[in-house]
Formats: C-alpha cells, structure tokens, sequence
C-alpha cells in the first residue's frame, strides 16, 4: 500500500513536481511573495536586527516600577511584558547606584577617537621632559653629595659655596 501511494506521488504531494514528493524547502525558502503556502506570514526575520537603546528616563522608570514590585514573581512580569532581561534591571542597578543620571545616559559606543600627531608628539615630548628633569635632579643631588664628601676629606672643590645648601 505504501508502494502504492509513492508511485501515484504519495504521502499529499497532489500537485508537486516529478521527483519532489515528500521534499523540503531549504531553510529561509518561501513561496511567492514571501508567504507560506498556507498565506501565512513568513517568520523568518529579513531585516538586520538592532541593538536597542533606552533612554535615561526610561532607564529610571523601570527601575521604580521594579522597586515598587512587592510580591514574588512581579519583576518577572514586568519584565516579560517589557522584553527586558534581569540582566539589565541588575546594570541599571548599579549605574544608579554609582551615579544616578550620569550612569544612566547611554555611552556612545565603538573605538575611541584617534589622536592627531601633534598630540602625540606632545605627549611624547612632555614625558621626554619630566625624565630630563628627574635626571638632572638626580645628577645634582649627586654633585651636592660629592661636594660634602670633598669638604669632609678636606679636599673642597673650587667654586664651591659652603653657604649654599
């Protein structure tokens, strides 16, 4: 009987191609228009899915409507009926925490902005300085020590100020 039912295109295949019956489409396939056969909507997603941004006042508004949450199982609910994870709930948390407003403005994301040249050499030049100025502090903490020892010896050095120091 099975026999019977593949040679006549079998198992519903009614009206489907020689050679299809039974057959699947590939994943993301739809028929014409992008619907299923049956005119339903396709639920594939085609559009690029973006990152959702809240606002600060949003931010807050959930976190006192989470706070106000008395009895077990009301922050789950209010989360599912916001799309939201605890996740979130517990970030927004500590950014209120840290710093009320401030930690609840969104942070503009991706890489840092690049430095010009001039501020690198800048930078590269004042930190040349600041160890040429420890060096040559160095060097005369030295010299006055040499000096002292030179004095002790009774061996003073020329053009050496005992009054100085």
């Amino acid at each position: 009987m099975v026999m019977e039912e593949r040679m006549k295109g079998g198992r519903g295949g009614g009206g489907d191609a020689p050679g299809t019956e039974g057959a699947r489409r590939a994943t993301g396939v739809t028929g014409a228009g992008g619907t299923a056969k049956d005119g339903r909507a396709d639920p594939e997603v085609s559009e690029k899915a973006r990152r959702r941004r809240y606002t600060a006042g949003y931010k807050l508004g959930i976190l006192e409507a989470a706070d106000a949450c008395a009895e077990p199982g009301q922050i789950g609910v209010l989360l599912r009926r916001e799309g939201l994870y605890s996740s979130l709930l517990s970030t927004w948390r500590e950014q209120r925490r840290c710093g009320a407003l401030n930690g609840l403005t969104p942070r503009k994301r991706g890489r840092k902005a690049r430095r010009s040249f001039e501020a690198k050499r800048i930078e590269q030049l004042e930190g040349e300085l600041k160890r040429v100025r420890e060096e040559l502090r160095q060097a005369h903490l030295i010299i006055d020590v040499q000096k002292k020892v030179a004095r002790l010896l009774g061996n003073p050095i020329e053009g050496d100020d005992e009054d100085a120091n």
